[in-house]
């Protein structure tokens, strides 16, 4: 099976995604989107690992905040899948990269996305009250954690994809912070994981 088959999308999803993976191939070029190493696979090693966070995420979902989206991934991603479901009914996407964001309004422009883009660092967005968090590849989890008791609600969930030390950054995260969390097994990679959080509170 591809990737495009592995997702499990319409035709009209997977067209949506193509151009934005061609918007990425393109814009990368010029800017740092993502590692050039990674570019071959992109399918598998971003789409497709973004996706599954939206099939992780509890459905139905009125507002998706994805912080630090670099290239997109995963909350454009999040956002072309969510055009079939309805589920999330709007996507904020934040990034301080003045770039990053042009690319991600000419992608959200080019596929009609339910996202708006926010040019800003994280710590000074005012909250955003965000049902569902994520951030990829972002910073360590304590790290994470605050941004999720600024901009989660306090029912919300928080998903961050995380290596296979994930353990070891959970450990560390439970000295500064209370929190529930479960975790699904990456579909793509081996050891890596997803993590699903609730209920931060500081110690």
């Amino acid at each position: 099976m591809t990737a495009q088959g592995a997702l499990n999308v319409s035709r009209e999803t997977e067209r949506r995604l193509s151009i934005y993976a061609d918007l990425l191939r393109k814009w990368s070029r010029s800017i740092n989107l993502v590692s050039k190493s990674t570019i071959s696979d992109m399918w598998t090693r971003h789409i497709v690992d973004s996706a599954q966070l939206f099939k992780i995420a509890p459905h139905s979902i009125s507002h998706w905040a994805d912080l630090g989206s670099g290239g997109g991934f995963p909350g454009l991603v999040v956002a072309i899948m969510a055009m079939e479901t309805g589920s999330p009914e709007r996507i904020t996407l934040v990034e301080s990269d003045i770039r990053k964001c042009t690319f991600l309004r000419t992608v959200i422009r080019e596929t009609g996305a339910p996202a708006q883009v926010v040019t800003d660092r994280i710590e000074k967005v005012a909250p955003l009250q965000a049902d569902v968090l994520t951030a990829r590849a972002l910073a360590d989890l304590s790290t994470l954690l605050g941004f999720a008791e600024r901009h989660m609600k306090p029912d919300g969930v928080a998903i961050f994809p995380k290596g296979a030390n994930w353990q070891k950054e959970v450990e560390e995260a439970r000295t500064k912070w209370h929190f529930d969390y479960w975790f699904a097994k990456s579909e793509t990679e081996t050891g890596p994981v997803i993590l699903c959080i609730t209920g931060v509170s500081r110690v």
